[in-house]
């Protein structure tokens, strides 16, 4: 068979090395820039978002828009109410929102850094989201970042914790089941959770009242406790559960 220049260069874009050669090239420029500094990247299907100097800003842009990390969600049609839990820079809230032009979002995010920039990717969008700079807990109580390292401990891994009787909150939590009463939906269409370990809370309690108003849940479990807190929280629910990468991705089937 002869070669056939046009088809290598389509299949190589359809695989994502283009893009992939681009966020090289990106890395490469920003070297040279002071720890922090925006540099505008083009995200497919999006447009412009911004990402930070030496920080984990580039890795989640490429498990966002290159490796598409939340290609599992792709089939749903016309979403209603979509909750990012774990916004970090908005990556993922910006591809939802593309995707889906008439989706209200609610993307929460606790650490001020990640509040910032998150709130520059979504500029565009200020009429379908409301940004919340808190975290996600079983109940609305105080927070504080943690001082511990989790994970890499890079920006995509901060987490909270409940604030001690001798210290002051940082942030007030917010809870799934208050979120969707002040959103004035009845249901969660997309529910995604990216919370770095907090999930176990989530789970733990309080969240029979909301867990049967969502319709498709996607959430990256941080260790075997987390996943054995998840589980149990889902045995009684009618649900399908699948795997798509790192992400446990559940299809809630509603009530007749």
């Amino acid at each position: 068979m002869a070669f056939n220049l046009d088809l290598y260069t389509k299949s190589l874009r359809n695989l994502g090395i283009a893009n992939t050669l681009a966020l090289g090239a990106a890395h490469r420029r920003m070297r040279s820039l002071p720890r922090g500094e925006l540099v505008p990247l083009r995200a497919p299907r999006v447009g412009t978002v911004f990402c930070r100097a030496h920080t984990s800003d580039l890795g989640v842009f490429r498990q966002i828009f290159i490796e598409r990390e939340y290609r599992c969600l792709d089939d749903i049609e016309d979403p209603g109410l979509i909750i990012d839990c774990g916004a970090n820079v908005g990556y993922a809230s910006a591809y939802f929102l593309a995707r889906h032009p008439r989706a209200q979002l609610i993307a929460v995010e606790p650490d001020s850094g990640n509040f910032s920039t998150l709130r520059a990717n979504l500029a565009r969008y200020t009429s379908r989201t409301t940004l919340v700079q808190s975290g996600v807990w079983s109940s609305e109580t105080g927070l504080v970042m943690c001082e511990d390292t989790f994970g890499d401990g890079k920006e995509w891994s901060y987490t909270v914790r409940p604030n001690k009787p001798n210290e002051a909150p940082a942030l007030q939590a917010v809870d799934i089941g208050g979120l969707l009463k002040k959103s004035g939906f009845d249901r969660i269409s997309i529910l995604k959770i990216d919370i770095e370990g907090s999930e176990r809370e989530v789970f733990s309690r309080n969240y029979e009242d909301w867990i049967g108003r969502v319709d498709r849940l996607v959430i990256e479990l941080h260790g075997p406790d987390c996943e054995a807190t998840f589980m149990q929280a889902l045995k009684p629910r009618a649900v399908e559960i699948s795997r798509c990468d790192e992400l446990t991705v559940c299809s809630f089937r509603r009530p007749q």
